[in-house]
């Protein structure tokens, strides 16, 4: 069984799999294109491209279920930290499996995004989100469009909705 909306299916994953992380490889762009695709076709965040995830696989954790009752394994959770400037890196690209949510895997992607983050010295993180009470739980804090880093707009401009953007700017001050 799988589900899907259109051409964006995934497989089902027993919602009491084992665990495991990991940061990604290329293997696994296919499997992160899915997930994304999957919530970007439900107007949850912006589709990511084959390429695009090529260009940037560095920056992402992973969180697999293993198989388990007689279901396959498969992506769980995904989550990006791409470093924008010297003083700022994005949390993007954060998806969970529908049947492996409230489990707490998206906060633990952002913590490992974080930790990464703590290790270069990088004061702050930044997201774009629909999910404003989330990440205000993970520490971040909204802040006004007007106020972001230019190279955030630069990323901006290859956005399909530039010109007509409803995402919730959130920043988060490390310590």
């Amino acid at each position: 069984m799988t589900l899907s909306l259109d051409s964006i299916a995934i497989p089902d994953i027993h919602p009491q799999a084992p665990l495991s992380g990991r940061k990604a490889r290329l293997s696994d762009i296919e499997a992160i294109h899915e997930l994304i695709g999957y919530w970007a076709a439900r107007g949850q965040m912006l589709v990511r491209s084959r390429a695009l995830l090529a260009e940037t696989i560095r920056d992402f954790h992973l969180i697999f279920a293993e198989a388990h009752g007689g279901q396959v394994g498969g992506l769980a959770g995904v989550c990006g930290l791409h470093l924008l400037a010297p003083d700022l890196a994005e949390v993007r690209g954060l998806a969970i499996h529908p049947q492996m949510q409230g489990r707490g895997l998206g906060k633990q992607l952002v913590e490992a995004c974080e930790r990464e983050a703590r290790e270069i010295a990088l004061p702050a993180l930044f997201a774009w989100t629909y999910q404003q009470v989330f990440f205000e739980k993970c520490g971040f804090t909204r802040i006004d469009k007007t106020h972001l880093h230019p190279k955030v707009w630069s990323e901006c401009q290859r956005c399909a909705f530039f010109e007509n953007c409803n995402e919730i700017a959130m920043l988060r001050v490390l310590e």
